[in-house]
């Protein structure tokens, strides 16, 4: 029997996660990560766990280093930037995240960005809440050209829906040659993408080569008319290059449902910026991926402390043990 620690703020005592684990002879803690959370409360709430399914805690290789009964860690959704999962593997701990759990989930969110921008619906709800009735022109997305940065589960997902409405769509990857074989899809570099699209939509994981990938260099490359939409990771964005861009008019606007810090900080400055509107991380966050996303995540739960992980991300660590 193994003591599963779960920290995701939805998942819930009694439900089917929770049903499963104790099904297969464990026990259960729920521990729901609100906020910040510190690194000595990360490691009080360790103590003594086997398996953990969390959320987006800092789990550090100082962290790690303090919990010596964990032998799993599963994220309940796609990004694992969160966790040192070569400090997990040179501790025998197995990091597993569950790809494409949320991918319908972030890509009709995408695609509600992208007509909430075109339609300054925001704007609109916001005027007329505050007494005004704002009649401004927006844009039909029929025509336009949408640049998706990554080719993932969820930026796969997307494609079908701007296509059926009559968006041309170009992404820039690193996917193998041979994964890219959508015909409604026209990848490209970088460069070419920044420069021709009229939506720009972060679909890529964090990794050293992402992080400020989105620069001042980047947005000035970008059409002045161009909106950005973010789903993936805040740190992608450099943020007080991005409210520049837009307070000066660089690009339009953006739409982020991610930023660098989260919750948003009192003085972050995206904040108070016209045509920048944060959402509160909500791209995967539908009744339908949370309740995969536990009982998928529970799966690979069991199956990791059984030793056959089927999506574990630090496989190459643990192998140099």
């Amino acid at each position: 029997m193994s003591h599963i620690l779960i920290t995701t703020d939805y998942l819930r005592p009694g439900d089917e996660s929770d049903q499963y684990l104790r099904g297969h002879g464990h026990t259960t803690v729920h521990e729901p990560m609100t906020g910040r959370r510190d690194p000595e409360s990360l490691v009080a709430a360790l103590a003594g766990t086997d398996a953990a399914l969390v959320a987006n805690e800092p789990l550090t290789a100082e962290v790690l280093s303090r919990a010596p009964r964990l032998r799993a860690l599963v994220r309940t959704g796609v990004g694992y930037d969160s966790i040192d999962i070569a400090a997990a593997g040179k501790l025998g701990i197995t990091v597993s995240n569950l790809p494409g759990v949320n991918a319908n989930a972030v890509a009709e969110y995408t695609l509600g960005l992208l007509l909430a921008a075109a339609r300054h619906l925001v704007h609109s709800a916001t005027g007329v809440r505050a007494g005004s009735w704002p009649r401004e022109d927006g844009h039909e997305l029929r025509g336009s050209t949408l640049g998706l940065i990554g080719y993932g589960a969820a930026a796969r997902a997307v494609v079908p829906l701007a296509r059926a409405f009559g968006m041309n769509v170009l992404c820039t990857t690193n996917v193998p040659e041979t994964e890219r074989t959508d015909p409604a899809v026209r990848f490209v570099e970088l460069s070419e993408l920044l420069a021709t699209a009229d939506y720009v939509s972060v679909h890529t994981a964090l990794t050293d080569r992402t992080r400020g990938l989105l620069d001042a260099s980047a947005f000035a490359r970008m059409k002045t008319t161009a909106i950005l939409i973010n789903t993936a990771r805040g740190a992608i964005v450099d943020e007080p290059a991005l409210a520049d861009a837009v307070r000066t008019g660089g690009i339009a606007g953006a739409a982020l449902d991610v930023v660098h810090e989260e919750p948003l900080p009192a003085d972050s400055p995206l904040r108070d910026v016209d045509g920048i509107v944060v959402h509160s991380h909500l791209a995967g966050q539908t009744a339908e991926a949370r309740r995969a996303s536990g009982i998928k995540g529970a799966e690979e739960v069991v199956a990791a402390l059984d030793g056959r992980p089927r999506f574990a991300v630090n496989t190459l660590f643990l192998q140099s043990r």
